[in-house]
């Protein structure tokens, strides 16, 4: 639930940010998609037909199914609990 509200939290901040959109990868590396709210981009965690965001992809925060959006996973955004969840980076570097 905290991750959740985090992710949330971050999707709304990277709405109001046009030039840097921060971005989601796995601890060992995986690209896991752009926080932002834009629907209709190829790379958003918002778009339910994207690779990132739908709920059918393996690659998806939002697949209650996946090893990065199941509540079970050890790698997952939606496990309050998970010790390896996915990271949030800024595009200058930060995370």
């Amino acid at each position: 639930m905290i991750r959740s509200l985090a992710i949330a939290a971050a999707l709304a901040a990277a709405s109001t940010a046009t030039a840097q959109t921060p971005y989601i990868v796995s601890p060992g590396g995986q690209y896991l998609g752009e926080l932002n709210s834009n629907q209709y981009s190829p790379n958003s965690v918002a778009n339910p037909y994207g690779r990132y965001g739908s709920q059918y992809s393996p690659d998806s925060i939002n697949n209650p199914y996946g090893r990065y959006g199941s509540q079970y996973s050890n790698e997952s955004a939606n496990n309050p609990y998970a010790t390896s969840p996915p990271i949030i980076i800024q595009r200058n570097g930060g995370w």
